[in-house]
């Protein structure tokens, strides 16, 4: 498969999981009387994974996410070469999304950025709350996981055919653990496109939201390894 349609491929399928993980959240989390609330946000956000990587896996392995990316090269399964132009889409992707979506929730009475447009937050910025450490320290951990179940589901030795819910379901119980924490994110890119159209605090706290899901990815990648030896 050549480049340029891996690209493509990681570019739509990154735009398909802000739109509808954050969409999920924007759109109808709180919508009055039948808002679909923490649990729908999750699965919104793990079906996005189900539906793109069973559809287009094929095509550009379904990353959707640097730390993804990052978490594969580092375990032996992915091109160094091919790294810096998947994170690229990828966070195109993700900005492509979360402008659609702004032009969307723009549409209702009401709306305003200030709400926070599910940005990924700390401290007063946080759901509940929690800490930069807190936050940090989850993140590293829940991605630390994602990887692990991402590697091992995808591996030859695998069962064939169920990596793709395996993984969505795995984004799904991660989001039932840490939107309060931080509004999930074990996604730089997800936590980029609507950070940008929010600027202010979630530009500036937007550096966690990189570093932990990249550090946890990578420690898996070395992790695993250690589970491939004879």
């Amino acid at each position: 498969m050549s480049l340029s349609k891996k690209l493509a491929a990681e570019f739509l399928g990154t735009f398909w999981l802000v739109f509808g993980g954050t969409g999920s959240a924007v759109l109808a989390a709180a919508f009055p009387n039948v808002g679909i609330g923490l649990l729908g946000v999750s699965l919104a956000f793990g079906l996005t994974v189900v539906t793109w990587v069973y559809a287009f896996g094929h095509i550009s392995g379904g990353h959707l996410n640097p730390a993804v990316s990052v978490g594969l090269w580092m375990g032996g399964r992915f091109p160094a070469s091919e790294l810096v132009p998947y994170i690229v889409v990828q966070v195109l992707g993700a900005i492509a999304a979360s402008g659609v979506l702004l032009v969307i929730a723009s549409g209702a009475d009401g709306f305003s950025l200030t709400d926070g447009f599910a940005s990924n937050g700390y401290g007063v910025h946080s759901p509940g709350g929690y800490s930069l450490l807190a936050v940090a320290v989850a993140e590293v951990v829940l991605t630390f996981v994602f990887l692990m179940i991402i590697l091992g589901a995808t591996d030859d030795k695998a069962p064939k055919g169920f990596a793709p819910l395996a993984i969505g379901l795995t984004l799904t119980l991660i989001h039932l653990i840490s939107i309060p924490v931080s509004n999930t994110s074990v996604n730089p890119a997800r936590s980029t496109g609507p950070a940008l159209f929010v600027g202010d605090w979630a530009l500036s706290e937007l550096w966690i939201f990189w570093v932990a899901p990249i550090v946890g990815a990578a420690l898996a990648g070395i992790v695993y390894k250690f589970f491939q030896e004879d």
